[in-house]
C-alpha cells in the first residue's frame, strides 16, 4: 500500500470534461491536494499513470481531452498520476492540466503503475474507474464499449483485449509471442478465463475496486494480472472488448525484468490461494450486493431448482397429511417443514452463505417470508372451498401450484434484497 507520508498530490481546480464544451476552460494550477481528497465525482474517472513521459504526455492528453469533448457521451475526469518521474514530466503535467478543463495531477514519490492506480482509484468517488497507457496505443473508439457495461450494471470489470476475434493489432513478432505465451501461462497456472491480462486499457466499478484493492499486493506491472485474478476468484463478471492496438516503438518496458516479476507474482498468488491469505468467500459475499447483474441469472436458476424440489415435496407432504389434518392443517404443517428446508438450501446453494453466522436470523426471516406463501396458499384454498362445495383434489392441487408460483416471485425478491443481503 502507498503510505500517506509518501504521497504528495497536486490538484488542478477545474471544471468537468463535458461533451457539450466548445472550448477548454483555462485555469491556474491550484494548491497541493492532500492524499484522500478527490475532485467532484463524475460518471467516469480516467487515470493515466506516467513515469518519465515528458516526450509523449502533452500531445496524448490533449488528444484524449479533445476526444472526450467531441465524441464521448458521459462526463469524465482525467487524472495524470505521476509516479516518481525524474525528468520534466510532473511540471509538464501541471502545465497541461492548467490549460485543459477536467484534468488534475497527482504526484507520488514511489515508482510503480500499480501504486499510482491504487492511490487514485482508492480516493475516487466516480462510479466507473478507467486506466489507459499514456501512449494511447489503444484506439479511443473502444472507450465507450469499455465503460458502458459497467455504467449499466451489466458487468463489474472491463478489459481491452488484443487476443480476441475482432481485435486489430500492429506489433512485432517478439511482443506477440511474449503476450500470447504469458496469457497461456496464466490459463495453465491460475485458471484464468480472461484473454488478455496486460493490455493497458481497463475499467472497473468503484465498489469492486474498493473491495479488491486492499488485497492486491503488487505495485508494478503485475498489478493488472493480480487484480483480474482476484476479480475472477471473487465471482465478478469480466467484460472483454476487442481493440485496435498499435505498439509503441518507443516503449521502455524492460521485458526480461517484467517477465521475472510476473513469474514471482504468479508463484506468490499460488501461495496466497493455498494458504487462504485472501478471503475469497468473504469477497464473494461482500461483492454480491455490488454486482446484481452478474449474480442474477445464476441465482435465478438455482432458486428455481430449489423451488421445484420444494414444491414437489410440499405437494407430496400435503397429500399425505390432508386426510388426518384437513386442507388448512395439512397446508400449514407442510409449508412450515418445506420452509425450513427451502431456506437452508437457498442460503447455501443460491446465495452462497456457507458460514453459521446469522443462521438463526436467516431462518427467522425465512419463516416471515414464507408467511407470504402461507397467506397465498391458504387464501387460494379458502377461495376454492367457497366456490365449490366438495372440490376435487386436482382442483385444490392446481390452486396450490398457482399460489406457490406467485409466492415464489415474492420470496426470491425478499430473500435477495432482505434475508441474504450482505450486511
Amino acid at each position: 500500500m502507498v503510505e500517506s507520508t509518501m504521497v504528495q498530490s497536486t490538484m488542478v481546480q477545474s471544471t468537468m470534461v463535458e461533451s457539450t464544451m466548445v472550448q477548454p476552460t483555462m485555469v491556474a494550477v491550484g494548491p497541493v491536494r492532500k492524499a484522500g481528497r478527490t475532485p467532484t465525482a463524475v460518471p467516469v474517472h480516467i487515470v493515466i499513470p506516467v513515469h518519465n513521459e515528458e516526450a509523449d504526455l502533452a500531445g496524448c492528453v490533449r488528444e484524449l481531452h479533445a476526444y472526450l469533448r467531441s465524441s464521448f457521451p458521459y462526463s469524465c475526469r482525467i487524472t495524470i498520476a505521476d509516479n516518481a518521474s525524474t525528468d520534466g514530466t510532473l511540471a509538464l503535467a501541471q502545465a497541461v492540466a492548467g490549460e485543459l478543463g477536467g484534468v488534475d495531477v497527482v504526484h507520488l514519490a514511489r515508482k510503480g503503475r500499480g501504486y499510482a492506480l491504487r492511490e487514485v482509484w482508492s480516493a475516487s468517488r466516480s462510479p466507473v474507474l478507467v486506466y489507459m497507457d499514456v501512449d494511447l496505443s489503444t484506439d479511443l473508439a473502444a472507450l465507450l464499449p469499455l465503460v458502458a457495461p459497467l455504467l449499466s450494471g451489466h458487468s463489474d470489470v472491463a478489459i481491452g483485449t488484443r487476443l480476441r476475434r475482432g481485435a486489430r493489432v500492429v506489433r512485432g513478432l517478439k511482443r506477440e509471442v511474449i503476450s500470447r505465451g504469458y496469457n497461456v501461462l496464466l490459463h495453465a497456472t491460475l485458471g484464468t478465463r480472461f484473454s488478455d491480462a496486460q493490455c493497458g486499457f481497463k475499467a472497473i466499478r468503484r465498489e469492486a475496486a474498493h473491495q479488491l484493492l486492499p488485497h492486491v499486493r503488487d505495485g508494478g506491472w503485475f498489478f493488472d494480472t493480480e487484480l483480474l485474478v482476484l476479480a475472477q476468484q471473487a465471482g465478478l463478471r469480466i467484460h472483454e472488448v476487442p481493440v485496435d492496438w498499435v505498439d509503441d516503438p518507443d516503449s521502455r518496458v524492460d521485458l526480461v525484468a517484467t517477465a521475472r516479476a510476473d513469474l514471482r507474482g504468479i508463484a506468490r498468488m499460488w501461495r496466497t490461494f493455498l494458504t487462504g491469505a485472501v478471503p475469497v468467500r468473504q469477497l464473494r459475499a461482500r461483492l454480491g450486493r455490488f454486482s446484481p447483474a452478474s449474480r442474477l441469472p445464476r441465482q435465478l436458476g438455482r432458486f428455481a431448482a430449489v423451488g421445484v424440489v420444494s414444491t414437489v415435496a410440499f405437494l407430496a407432504l400435503f397429500s399425505v397429511l390432508r386426510p388426518a389434518l384437513g386442507t388448512q392443517g395439512a397446508n400449514v404443517v407442510a409449508l412450515l417443514a418445506c420452509a425450513l428446508a427451502n431456506t437452508a438450501a437457498n442460503r447455501r446453494l443460491t446465495f452462497g452463505v456457507t458460514t453459521r453466522r446469522d443462521l438463526a436470523r436467516h431462518h427467522a426471516q425465512g419463516l416471515l417470508v414464507f408467511g407470504l406463501g402461507l397467506a397465498l396458499t391458504s387464501g387460494s384454498l379458502a377461495a376454492v372451498d367457497a366456490a365449490l362445495a366438495s372440490p376435487p383434489r386436482s382442483v385444490e392441487l392446481t390452486a396450490l401450484v398457482v399460489a406457490n408460483l406467485v409466492a415464489t416471485v415474492g420470496r426470491f425478491v425478499l430473500m435477495r434484497l432482505w434475508v441474504f443481503r450482505p450486511r
